[in-house]
This record gives C-alpha cells, structure tokens and sequence, in this order.
C-alpha cells in the first residue's frame, strides 16, 4: 500500500486519528441507535417490535453489499474527500430517516446511510494503518476504530434516552447534526492530496477471487459470530437465569460497553508487541473457554460484572490484529480488504443472531454460553487453516 501523494511534511498524526475516530463515532450511534429507539419507533409508526427490527437487518446487509463496492469505485478519489463526502451523504440520510412517515422510506433511507457509513469506516482505517509507523500500526487503527466502540458505550444509551425522552426522531437528528462538523473537521484536518495506490472494481474482484485473502476475512464474520451468538439475547439471558429487570440489564450492557471499549485499545498495544497472528490465536481460544461460563448462570452479581468485563474486553480486542493482518495479506488493495472486512463484521452479527435465536428457542438461554464457545472453536480452527493458506 503506498501512497501516490505524501501528506504534508511534519503533519501530526495525533489529530488525524482523533477526526478519524470522532466520525466513527458518529458512524456507530448512527449504526446502532435504531436499538435504543425501537420501542418508541414501533409505537410511532404503529409496527410491532419484530418489524421495526427489520431496520437493523436491512442497514446490515446494505453495509455488506456497498461497502466493498463503494470503496473500490472511489479508489482514485482522494481520502480526505471521500471521508468527507461519505458523512455528507450519512448526514443527508439521517435527516431522511428523520422525516420519514411510514416504513418504507425510513427502509430506504437507512439503505443510503449504510452506504455512506460504508465508504467511510474501511477508509479511515487505511488511513490511519498509511500514516502510522509500522511498529505503531495496530495501536492507530484501535485509535480509529475506539470511536465505533465508544458509541456503544455513551451514543447508543444517550440516543436512548432522547428517544424515550423528545421522541425517536430527535435521536436520529442529533445523529445528522453531529454528522456534520464530523464531516468539516475530517476536510480541515486530513492532510490534502492524500491518497493511495489506486483501486477499482477490478481489484475487488481480485480479491474476491483469491481463496487465501477471503478466508482470512471471513474469519471476521466466523469470531463476531461466535459472540453474537450470546450478546445478541443478553437481555433475555440476565432476565431469565440472573432475575434482572430493566435496569439490571442496562448496567450489565454499560458494562460490556466498557470492556468493550478498554479492549478496543489492549488489542492494538498487544498486536504491536507480539504480533498480530499470535494475538487473534490467543484471543479466540480465550472467548472459547469464557463463553461456556454462561452456562453456569446464575451467579453472584460481582462474579457476573467480572466474567462480562473480560468476555468483553477479549472479544473487542481482536480488530486491530485482524486488520493489520488483512493489510500484510493485500498491502496493494487495503482499503478495498477493510472494506470487506467491515462487511464481515455485520455479516457476523446477523449469522450470530440467527443462530443464538434458534438455540433459544429449541433449548433455552442456558444452552447460548455453551454454543458460543462451540463458535469460538470453530472460528480457531478457521484461523488455523487461514494460517496454513497464508503460509504464516
């Protein structure tokens, strides 16, 4: 991956990363609001719970399928107006999504937004993974990627309680009005003319083609799967084997939140120190002895807070390794592999649900843990072989 035009001599990288990571959290509360707001919505346009979560789905699955394209069409655009633009337009979406009256065009208007968040998450990391020194490049795409992380912590509970509060609407205008001075400040402090080798269409489907690179990312989808499986029926799994209510659940979620976000950052310092192979294999075979843990519900409250914090924490800590792996496996179509990456993640959450859905339903929320953890053996066993394919 090398750059066709350096940035400007002596730019800092410090508030590079802090604009990338600013609009990721954007991007993120923009991504995961509709959780907190769904009651309020489903009410509003008189849709059950069930349908209104078809607005999570249909923003995934966009994701999945613009992202890649989107990045590989704007390869000879430069970064800076990339960013910008692509906040401009999730901007723009989520004013839609605002003024929407019925369901189908907030549908529609979550598509463009997904698009939007699409072209900007892989690009920011590129970005950052170009202007860091190679020793400190796991460490710069945790930087990034902390802003994601953190609107699970503070945005999506804030979009919550607006909603709950002023309506679900307020929410998603909050999300368009931050959107843009994430947007000024990426075209101020992102160095101009900054931009890389160029990438087409025809480089995603190079990469599409190759065996050994795909696999490598699948094992995205294969780790978050894993999790998912468990995260995604937290709720349902504190309520019925820990007896929590509302708020319970709410403080168990902020908790994970936190691990979240302390893992984000440990995964970078750690991938930097020992590499980032040896970090996803250490990861992987933690979260498959820690999910099974669930199984052993009910526990006391502090044995439960401690096993949440560090499933957490180890689960959140695998991106930075993932991506510099991913960079050295395509270091000439890096922004176009993020990209698939990205999509990997929401891939990984949708087959993570599904299944922790139809284990719930044939036998139980204890049954979750222990299929978790089967998950997470699968996915090292998928890294394995990703390993031999890559000849590392």
């Amino acid at each position: 991956m090398t750059a066709t035009t350096q940035p400007a001599a002596g730019a800092s990288l410090a508030p590079v990363l802090v604009v990338l990571s600013a609009g990721n959290f954007v991007i993120g509360m923009g991504a995961f609001v509709i959780i907190g707001v769904l009651g309020p919505l489903a009410d509003d346009l008189s849709l059950s719970s069930g349908r209104a979560g078809w607005l999570i789905t249909s923003y995934a699955v966009s994701y999945a399928i613009f992202s890649p394209l989107l990045v590989s069409a704007t390869g000879r655009v430069g970064r800076r107006r990339v960013m910008a633009g692509a906040l401009a337009v999730f901007a723009v979406a989520n004013a839609a999504c605002a003024l929407a009256p019925s369901e189908l065009p907030l549908h529609l208007s979550r598509i463009v937004a997904a698009a939007g968040a699409g072209c900007f998450t892989p690009v920011t990391s590129a970005v950052a993974a170009r202007l860091a020194p190679p020793e400190r490049r796991a460490q710069a795409l945790a930087a990034v990627l902390f802003g994601i992380t953190l609107a699970q912590v503070a945005g999506v509970p804030a979009g919550s309680w607006i909603a709950y509060t002023f309506g679900w609407r307020a929410a998603v205008w909050i999300v368009a009005a931050l959107s843009v001075p994430a947007a000024v400040a990426i075209w101020v402090i992102v160095p101009a003319g900054l931009s890389f080798t160029p990438v087409s269409p025809r480089d995603l489907g190079r990469v599409l083609g190759s065996a050994r690179t795909m696999l490598a990312v699948m094992f995205t989808t294969t780790f978050l799967g894993a999790i998912f499986v468990v995260y995604s029926y937290l709720g349902p799994l504190l309520e019925t084997q820990m007896g929590y209510g509302r708020n319970g659940i709410s403080a168990v979620l902020v908790v994970y939140g936190v691990g979240a976000v302390a893992g984000n950052l440990a995964g970078g310092w750690v991938a930097d120190r020992i590499g980032p192979m040896a970090t996803l294999l250490m990861l992987t075979g933690i979260q498959a002895l820690t999910m099974p843990l669930f199984a052993l519900l009910p526990l006391a409250n502090a044995a439960l807070v401690a096993l949440v914090v560090f499933w957490s924490l180890v689960g959140w800590s695998f991106g930075a390794a993932q991506q510099v792996r991913l960079i050295s496996l395509a270091p000439d179509s890096a922004s176009v592999v993020l990209a698939l990456n990205a999509a990997a993640i929401y891939v990984g959450a949708a087959v993570g649900s599904a299944i922790g859905g139809g284990v719930l339903d044939a036998f139980g929320p204890a049954a979750l843990g222990v299929t978790g953890g089967i998950g997470a053996l699968v996915a090292l066993g998928h890294l394995a072989l990703s390993r031999r394919m890559s000849g590392r």
